[in-house]
């Protein structure tokens, strides 16, 4: 799609339609109609039809001027964009007004539009006999004084970053017998392999025995698909302490010998959205062209029962020497990630970010739109004030030493699985803990309930969000620009 900027006095006559961005409380718009206070409710689209041939006018909705921010531009702009396409229009002009500046950074509004304008438009429908023709072709942007040459760059990096997590939503949402263990490892190395400060090795068969990734072998046991780690790194600035992000892959979680029940099982293959996540996050940082020293680990696997299928009450030997007891083969989650953490510390991680589709409990505390997070504080409040802003929003939870015993084994040093009904997304976050040398700063993200919207609501299509993409790379970017100061 292309995308301008114009000053806000140009009449963009040439637009199909023309819209105005509406705030409650805020000053009204000075137009040839009442804008009626029901316009005005975040994401409302009210769109006033002209004659044959003459220019269309909107009016979209941004809430309560205490409430507005960045997040709330975005999530307009993805039900505005849904709205014209359905009604056909082919262009559409949108005046950024002085209102909005005037509470708001005029770069910021203008990259939330975009960000959330083109996330909004996005389907996936590749299996379809007719998949979906868009007919908006262009977007044009009013400026209303700002730098020209600064709404540009702003465009531009606002639309990397929609470009990158509709990556993670393109191969989330691919159907299990597309999206297979082998599949995703083929397709990260085709993605990074060659590119700028880029190396990517494969762990698979032997070399994942050899480095004692005994979680992944035991969890791919039932399986026909070979699982595997991959190690994505970018190095444009070696001299940086590593941060390692370490992606839960699992292309199809069946739940193995404790296998799942349900009418419709097919949300299973969302269980890869943490390596999703980290794949996007990573494309994202190398486009950017951001100085960094981060590397990806991303473990894949399916976890189907079948001949051969980890069995409960099996033993995991790890190479940092823990041993654990396998409780109920659905919490495999955590057995594949402690193969990611342990060889981040082999790599000499100074610090270590796990992100996962890890539990149904995190949902049950959090609801669907906020993710949690655990570990060190300091990470965990930056993680937390960077997705107030990109809307991969994160909520700080606790660490509780005593909940340890909750995970002990007649049998083993771990079990893994907690021996309470409650607290299941705290117990998980301590249990990976354990694979973390204490000195290193460690954070542990669990998206379970973020990777998939069950409606169309916002910038958010139903299926795969997304969820971690932008969250994760202004991280790793603000943190090489602490490391540059």
């Amino acid at each position: 799609m292309n995308i301008r900027v114009l000053e806000s006095s140009a009449s963009c006559s040439e637009a199909d339609i023309k819209v105005y961005l509406a705030v409650e409380g805020a000053e009204r718009l000075e137009l040839d109609f009442d804008v009626k206070p029901a316009m005005t409710a975040h994401g409302k689209v009210t769109i006033f039809y002209g004659t044959r041939g003459s220019q269309h006018t909107a009016v979209i909705g941004l809430g309560h001027a205490k409430r507005l921010s960045t997040e709330m531009v975005r999530r307009a702009a993805g039900c505005a964009v849904r709205a014209f396409e359905q009604e056909g229009f082919r262009s559409a002009a949108v005046l950024l007004d002085a209102v909005l500046a005037e509470m708001l950074a005029f770069d910021a509004v203008l990259g939330a539009w975009v960000e959330g304008w083109i996330l909004g438009r996005y389907t996936f429908d590749a299996y379809k006999k007719d998949p979906h023709q868009g007919t908006l072709e262009e977007l044009i942007l009013l400026n209303a004084g700002g730098d020209s040459g600064a709404a540009q760059h702003a465009v531009e990096k606002s639309r990397r970053r929609a470009e990158s997590t509709m990556l993670a939503r393109d191969w989330c949402n691919e159907p299990a017998n597309v999206m297979t263990p082998e599949q995703l490892t083929e397709r990260i190395v085709q993605r990074f392999d060659g590119r700028a400060h880029t190396r990517v090795k494969v762990y698979q068969g032997e070399a994942l025995a050899e480095h004692g990734m005994n979680g992944l072998l035991a969890v791919a046991q039932g399986s026909r698909q070979l699982p595997a780690l991959v190690e994505v790194a970018y190095a444009s600035d070696p001299s940086q302490p590593l941060l390692a992000l370490v992606g839960k892959g699992m292309t199809f979680d069946m739940g193995g010998m404790n296998v799942k029940t349900g009418r419709d099982l097919s949300e299973a293959r969302f269980d890869m959205g943490g390596a999703c996540a980290v794949i996007g996050a990573l494309d994202l940082v190398i486009a950017s062209g951001a100085a960094a020293n981060v590397v990806a680990l991303i473990a894949i696997a399916d976890n189907v029962p079948g001949a051969g299928a980890l069995l409960p009450s099996s033993i995991v030997r790890y190479p940092n020497g823990l041993t654990v007891q396998v409780g109920n083969t659905d919490a495999e989650g955590r057995l594949i990630l402690a193969d990611g953490l342990l060889h981040a510390g082999r790599l000499g991680a100074a610090e270590i970010i796990d992100i996962a589709t890890l539990t149904g409990a995190v949902g049950h505390a959090l609801g669907l739109r906020v993710a949690g997070v655990w570990g060190d504080p300091n990470s965990t409040k930056s993680l937390h004030e960077l997705g107030t802003v990109s809307g991969d929003r994160v909520w700080p939870m606790p660490l509780i030493d005593d909940d340890d015993v909750l995970l002990g084994s007649d049998y083993a040093d771990l079990n893994n699985i907690s021996s309470s009904a409650y607290g299941g997304a705290n117990a998980a976050a301590l249990f990976l803990r354990r694979f973390v040398e204490p000195d290193t700063r460690w954070v542990h993200i669990d998206m379970a309930n973020t990777v998939q919207s069950p409606t169309d609501r916002g910038y958010e299509r139903t299926g795969a969000t997304g969820f971690g993409v932008r969250l994760l790379a202004d991280y790793v970017m603000q943190r090489a620009e602490q490391c540059e100061q």
